[in-house]
């Protein structure tokens, strides 16, 4: 039998407290191999951006004084003497009456103060003619417009995506410090699991957890480790754990946690090491039977063997914890609110998670259907649901159109839906 159920808060609490959350360590790797890693250090800028005054179009660099009074059937007429290219130092000192040719992007002349841009004159080989007034500064980028030198351009634990890695490239980064990648293995149990990519024997079923988690910890910044189907064996149980203890910085197993004789998970956990099981069996529905253990100050999440609970459960409870390790930022649950489809209830005395299929009804109005099955043993749960309405314990059930907070499984399920309609809060 389970020890008393501790409450999803109490669990929170205990892996809050009994879990090391400080990422597992830094690497330093080029910027072509940091695409979304999560940078260990912030960084300063070490030059000007522009690291000179530029100029944002073609033309010729002048001095905005020399242009006053020119219009388009009276030209002013200066002298040209050079011309400046991109990546090369400007040689020509534009006085009173001078001007120079330049291109987009090249550095501006000593005694210049504007460009005018080329389709507003004329020219010959050494005369021009400019048919509209410009400004002080006009077409002109100046050093340190974009970033100061010393300006922190990312803060620690940003997410490297393209844009964060040309930011890093333009103040001459080669290499990024980004936090490691916490290894997490897993390994799913029973004798009637079987690989994918076998034939499957009569009474077998596919290991789908193995899959599903191994995606789930990617997504979180992790590195899956797969240590393969395990019988229910206890001595099996025990050497597999030990090797993924030995190997990695988290363990999940899926299945052998509920009461039955062949549940051996947590008996071979107490057999490893320094091992201490901090909770067995949780009030919520799904997922019940997750049991939470530290061996030699690692965390071992033990799910159970239907997919949608050790799915769910994972991303209530071992997600945040991962994320933790992988130095990121915990990352939002994103939430719309709906209107009940269906009367949701709940288990008696269990905080209760009712996956949600999410319709638009009208403009701005949406209506979460439950998709539960009736057996968390089934992946379509998951694969039909959008996300979950959360039913407190001391709550029976939500009623037909009562308003509910959907918290999202991801935001790409919103592609089919008009995004300006709906209200998104953050938590």
């Amino acid at each position: 039998m389970f020890r008393r159920l501790i409450t999803f808060n109490e669990a929170r609490a205990l892996i809050d407290a009994y879990a090391k959350s400080e990422p597992v360590g830094v690497e330093e790797l080029s910027l072509i191999d940091a695409y979304e890693r999560i940078l260990a250090e912030d960084v300063p800028a070490s030059l000007d951006i522009p690291p000179f005054d530029r100029s944002t179009v073609d033309g010729y660099a002048l001095r905005a004084e020399d242009t006053y009074g020119a219009e388009e059937n009276r030209g002013v007429k200066l002298k040209i003497v050079g011309a400046v290219a991109v990546g090369e130092l400007p040689r020509a000192v534009i006085s009173k009456g001078e001007a120079a040719e330049i291109v987009t992007g090249a550095p501006i002349p000593a005694g210049a103060d504007a460009v005018v841009m080329l389709e507003d004159t004329e020219a010959s080989e050494h005369e021009l003619t400019v048919y509209s007034a410009v400004a002080k500064n006009e077409n002109i980028m100046k050093k340190g417009t974009d970033i100061r030198k010393g300006e922190v351009i990312l803060k620690a634990r940003s997410v490297l995506g393209p844009r964060e890695v040309g930011m890093l490239a333009a103040v001459g980064r080669a290499t990024a410090k980004v936090y490691l990648k916490p290894e997490v293995g897993i390994l799913s149990t029973g004798a009637e699991v079987t690989a994918p990519g076998k034939p499957l024997p009569p009474g077998r079923i596919y290991d789908i957890n193995a899959y599903s988690l191994s995606a789930a910890v990617k997504q979180c910044g992790g590195k899956p480790v797969y240590y393969g189907v395990v019988p229910d064996d206890e001595a099996e149980l025990q050497k597999t754990i030990e090797q993924s203890l030995k190997n990695t910085d988290v363990t999940l197993t899926s299945g052998g946690v509920s009461v039955g004789p062949k549940d051996a998970v947590p008996r071979a956990i107490q057999k490893i090491g320094k091992s201490s099981i901090i909770f067995s069996g949780v009030a919520v529905k799904p997922g019940k039977p997750l049991t939470f253990s530290v061996v030699d100050g690692k965390p071992v999440f033990s799910f159970p063997g239907h997919p949608a609970s050790a799915l769910l459960m994972f991303h209530l409870l071992a997600r945040p914890l991962i994320q933790q390790l992988a130095g990121r930022t915990a990352m939002e649950n994103h939430k719309v609110q709906a209107f009940a489809g269906a009367r949701m209830f709940s288990a008696k005395g269990r905080r209760t998670f009712v996956t949600v299929k999410l319709r638009q009804v009208e403009e701005k109005r949406l209506v979460a259907e439950p998709v539960e099955t009736g057996a968390s043993g089934a992946i379509t749960t998951l694969s039909k649901a959008d996300g979950y309405v959360e039913i407190p314990e001391n709550q029976q059930f939500i009623d037909v159109d009562e308003k509910v907070t959907v918290v999202l499984f991801a935001m790409n399920c919103w592609k089919r839906y008009e995004l300006q309609y709906l209200r998104f809060s953050k938590a």
